[in-house]
């Protein structure tokens, strides 16, 4: 594997510089600054692993250091800039307001080249997760019986099935990796089913105990909100026993998948750049004045979301909302 090292370059002004490739990560951002502390407390952590990498960090809202100052920093003094969304599932963020700033990054620094690298996406290493998730929860239960437990995969929600679908992916092989009957999907906003409503249906088919998976990197107000609606799930159904599971963006698998990420732009793998780096889905919504968005109504324009979906095997699993899938909120 290629290590991001320095390398020695002399500038115009006949000046020499220490020219090196900058990881810049960027975070959805929190009301709750709780959230955005372990963003920066993750990007700690990733830089005792490799401390010859360079690691910044920005966020798209709700921070400090914006896409737009995060990206012109990492510019400083780099060569190439490694873009890496860390962000669970694709969405309206990552398909069109870091490409916009990325564009507008790269005419302003035209010596730096700047690479952009997939979401975290849903895959063996997130299902390897919540596997231990479920696990820890049901040796939290008087009784860890799969057949009468049910089990509820909980994410954000966005307004493109695409999007809600890499979640519906995750429940489903949950499905068939485990003992449980019933393994669900709810999610906190935007589209359908809730929490409360998806209990409801395991209780009336019998489930004397249910685990709530969070699918959530960090903490953030919708974690808080979550715990406060299973405390509420408790009293409304006393004779059910709940357990939950944790938020996972410290666990090896998230700091294997960036290190990939990493690594494979690097290389120059054909899987290593964001698909919709300048696809025609952001592309309509430029030309329909649909720029940086920064709204939690989970509206994408009937157009855009219809013009998404012709890019085929590419992009079944690229297009969301703003807020689909992300850390916190």
């Amino acid at each position: 594997m290629n290590d991001i090292v320095p390398i020695a370059l002399q500038t115009a002004a006949h000046t020499h510089a220490a020219l090196t490739d900058t990881v810049l990560i960027i975070g959805h951002g929190s009301r709750e600054r709780s959230g955005n502390d372990e963003i920066e407390l993750f990007a700690a952590q990733w830089r005792a692993r490799h401390p010859e990498w360079r690691i910044e960090v920005c966020f798209i809202e709700f921070a400090e250091v914006m896409l737009e100052a995060g990206l012109r920093r990492a510019a400083i003094g780099s060569r190439r800039v490694l873009v890496l969304p860390l962000i669970l599932n694709a969405a309206g963020h990552a398909k069109m307001e870091i490409p916009e700033h990325i564009a507008e990054a790269r005419a302003e620094s035209p010596g730096v080249q700047f690479l952009y690298a997939p979401h975290l996406g849903a895959g063996e290493q997130i299902l390897k997760i919540l596997r231990r998730q479920l696990r820890s929860a049901m040796n939290t239960l008087d009784m860890p019986d799969p057949t009468g437990t049910g089990v509820i995969v909980l994410g954000r929600g966005s307004s493109d099935r695409g999007a809600n679908g890499e979640l519906a992916k995750m429940a489903r092989w949950l499905l068939e990796e485990t003992d449980h009957e019933l393994v669900d999907l709810a999610f906190t906003g935007i589209t359908w089913p809730r929490l409360e409503k998806v209990v409801q249906r395991q209780v009336l088919l019998g489930m004397r105990q249910i685990v709530v998976l969070p699918y959530y990197l960090f903490t953030g107000t919708l974690v808080q909100r979550i715990g406060r609606q299973i405390d509420h799930l408790r009293l409304q159904y006393p004779h059910v026993r709940f357990a939950s599971g944790h938020y996972f963006g410290f666990e090896p698998e998230i700091f294997g998948l960036m290190d990939q990420r990493v690594h494979d732009l690097l290389d120059g793998a054909p899987e290593a750049l964001m698909p919709c780096d300048g696809c025609k889905f952001r592309l309509f919504a430029e030309e329909h004045g649909q720029g940086h968005h920064h709204h939690d109504d989970g509206h994408v324009p009937a157009q855009a979301h219809d013009h998404a979906h012709e890019h085929g095997h590419a992009h079944d699993r690229a297009h969301g909302h703003d807020h689909a899938g992300h850390s916190h909120a």
